[in-house]
C-alpha cells in the first residue's frame, strides 16, 4: 500500500472566502471515492487551527500499488478536479510513502 499525502494553501481575501475555497476544494476530492481503481481510501481535512504555519486543507488517500498511484495522476476524473480547482491553490506540498 502507499500513502499519498497532499496539503494546500488556498486563496482567499477574507475567512468566509478561504471557508468557501476549502469546501470547494473539500467537495470536488470526495467526488473522486469509487471513481479510480486502486483508491482504497480518501479524506479530506480542512484546518481548524488557524495558526500562521499551517496548510488550509489536507488530502489523505491509499492506493493498493504506486501503479495505481501514478495511474490516479492521469486518471480523467483526477484531471478534471484538478482543472476545475485551478486558480484556488496558492501552495501546494506532498509526500508520497509506502
Amino acid at each position: 500500500m502507499i500513502k499519498h499525502i497532499v496539503m494546500w494553501n488556498i486563496r482567499g481575501e477574507t475567512p468566509g472566502q478561504k471557508t468557501a475555497s476549502a469546501t470547494l476544494v473539500k467537495r470536488a476530492f470526495e467526488g473522486l471515492k469509487g471513481k479510480i481503481p486502486g483508491l482504497l481510501k480518501l479524506e479530506i481535512g480542512i484546518d481548524i487551527s488557524h495558526i500562521d504555519y499551517a496548510c488550509d486543507v489536507v488530502l489523505y488517500s491509499e492506493f493498493d500499488s504506486v501503479e495505481s498511484l501514478a495511474a490516479y495522476a492521469t486518471h480523467p476524473e483526477h484531471l478534471r478536479v484538478r482543472d476545475e480547482l485551478a486558480g484556488v491553490r496558492t501552495s501546494r506540498h506532498q509526500v508520497d510513502y509506502i
